[in-house]
């Protein structure tokens, strides 16, 4: 609990909200980072892709607007395993293609939805988190 930071977390959830319902209003769009990013290749070839890439450069400006406005910068531990990150993304991959959607089109929108199918996958990916952690925290390292 010692790296808890209730304030930016809830700034950053308000902030995913906001984007979320925006993008709904103006778009009529769940806001699943997934199929956003897979439909700015072909063949998706509709008027959006202007609003899908604005989307997804918003995603990728939001540690360098952080760092403008707080002068700080965040703590990020990624590993430095090739093949354990490489194996990583072709699990989150398949699992968001198997689950047709990701964590944030079930987690966020699914949810406030009361979608069904979003709440079991959500159950799903959070209870895969949980036992993954257990086991590379106690079982393997």
């Amino acid at each position: 609990m010692e790296n808890f930071t209730p304030w930016p977390a809830l700034g950053g959830g308000l902030l995913i909200g906001l984007s979320a319902v925006l993008l709904m209003l103006f778009e009529g769009r769940i806001a699943g980072i997934s199929g956003i990013v897979s439909r700015l290749f072909p063949p998706y070839s509709d008027n959006r892709f202007l609003s899908r890439a604005g989307f997804v450069l918003g995603l990728l400006a939001a540690p360098f607007l952080y760092l403008l406005f707080t002068r700080a910068l965040p703590t990020i531990t990624v590993s430095s395993d090739p093949v354990l990150m490489m194996s990583a993304g072709l699990l989150v991959g398949f699992g968001a293609v198997l689950g047709s959607g990701c964590t944030s089109g079930h987690g966020v929108c699914g949810i406030s939805r009361l979608s069904p199918r979003s709440l079991l996958a959500t159950t799903l990916f959070m209870a895969a988190g949980f036992i993954t952690v257990f086991i590379m925290r106690h079982l393997v390292s």
